[in-house]
């Protein structure tokens, strides 16, 4: 299994369509179709945090543009993981994707620019979430 070592570069552009967890819901009040998010994606490299966006208040389709940098020995996945920074206790998982590098690598490019999507089921019903993001290896 081919594995990365070198630097890494992440450009978390944007995520459209993020829907409320029934648990983000909870103390919520009113309709929730109209709730709305403080969301921020988490990066994680092989279990190791990379880092996190910025928190973008009240809104289902954030923009972030922000870049994380970092030298790799042997990687293997990045995770991104979408959360709702809730005011109070923990905050409330939304979505979350796995990017294999090796796939990156087999296709033998150093460049990687796409929108991943992530579906979910929730009871009956399925979300798909988009993700925009860069990566250079």
């Amino acid at each position: 299994m081919p594995v990365f070592s070198g630097l890494l570069k992440v450009r978390v552009c944007e995520a459209v369509d993020l829907k409320p967890t029934p648990w983000a819901l909870r103390h919520a009040v009113g309709k929730s179709g109209s709730f709305l998010l403080d969301p921020y994606l988490a990066l994680n490299l092989d279990q190791t945090r990379l880092g996190q966006t910025a928190t973008r208040t009240k809104t289902n389709s954030p923009v972030w543009h922000q870049e994380f940098c970092t030298e790799v020995r042997e990687g293997r996945s990045l995770e991104l993981s979408v959360f709702h920074d809730a005011p109070i206790g923990y905050d409330d998982f939304v979505a979350n994707c796995t990017i294999q590098l090796e796939d990156l690598l087999q296709n033998g490019t150093r460049h990687y620019e796409d929108w991943r999507c992530t579906q979910l089921c929730r009871g009956e019903n399925y979300t798909t979430v988009s993700h925009h993001l860069t990566l250079r290896l």
